[in-house]
């Protein structure tokens, strides 16, 4: 049923018709709409490995992020695996509280929409959750967060690498890395650099006017956020050091339907066999 008429006024009105559908008790039954989602759910359940050399799980970073940020915290996120991880593992209870481009593959968006955010709710905390490919972006928008008072957060997923890219490198292309390592090789002229990965984040964000910690410990993990939550007088970023190989799951191959979904274990049969997965 088409209707024309302007959106103001046509969703108020159309609000209040819904609200007497149901006090007259006229509601859905979305029953089998939740027994698809429980299915899914139950085929595609949430999990993750614990890297073997004891660095840090991206994965793990989000949803600690999530457990320990203030009520009411608003989260932004750029575009890659931080942002379907950060779409997965933080619990949302409340609407407006969860900020992201969608599939507009709008790189650079977490620390502008992190700016707005905070702007309009300076009361809320506000978490950009970002890579350090999408970081790079328009991370000099912290000039301007420290110049107006505007005290985002910020964690730089940071695993060296053009996550999200790096992953269909991985499956589809033989592991043929091309343009999407993020640190020094092993080549490096400078032997002191090598592995490092580059640009330096803290001297980075320091330079800028911000609060800035470096994470590479599962161990100082909690430690590291609960130190970012109790700063509320500048922008605060947080460069967490993740292993490099962690992968999105579930996913869809570029040519295939979403019948064809792809899961961990079509990649891995033990995936899930971790007491921690």
């Amino acid at each position: 049923m088409p209707i024309v008429g302007d959106a103001r006024e046509v969703i108020a009105d159309l609000i209040q018709a819904v609200q007497k559908e149901h006090s007259e008790g006229h509601q859905g039954d979305y029953s089998a709409w939740w027994k698809d989602l429980s299915r899914w759910r139950d085929t595609y359940p949430l999990g993750y490995d614990q890297p073997e050399d004891g660095s840090l799980s991206p994965q793990q970073v989000i949803e600690r992020i999530g457990q320990l940020a203030p009520e009411g915290t608003i989260f932004t996120a750029g575009v890659g695996q931080h942002q379907m991880w950060a779409a997965h593992f933080i619990e949302y209870d409340k609407p407006g509280t969860w900020l992201n481009s969608g599939g507009a593959g709008t790189m650079g968006y977490a620390v502008p929409a992190a700016m707005g955010a905070k702007a309009g709710a300076p009361e809320r905390a506000v978490w950009a959750v970002d890579g350090d490919g999408c970081f790079q972006m328009t991370n000099q928008e912290l000039a301007t967060c420290a110049l107006n008072n505007i005290p985002i957060k910020v964690a730089i997923i940071n695993n060296g690498a053009l996550g999200m890219v790096r992953q269909w490198q991985t499956l589809f292309y033989n592991q043929r890395y091309s343009n999407t390592v993020l640190h020094s090789g092993p080549d490096d002229v400078n032997p002191e650099a090598r592995g490092t990965r580059v640009p330096d984040f803290v001297k980075l964000s320091e330079a800028m006017g911000c609060y800035a910690i470096r994470c590479e410990s599962p161990d100082d993990l909690d430690k590291v956020i609960e130190e970012a939550n109790s700063i509320n007088d500048r922008p605060v970023v947080v460069d967490f050091i993740v292993h490099e190989d962690a992968m999105v799951w579930p996913m869809v191959a570029a040519g295939t339907s979403n019948d064809e979904i792809m899961a961990a274990r079509d990649v891995r049969p033990d995936f899930g066999d971790n007491e921690d997965d």
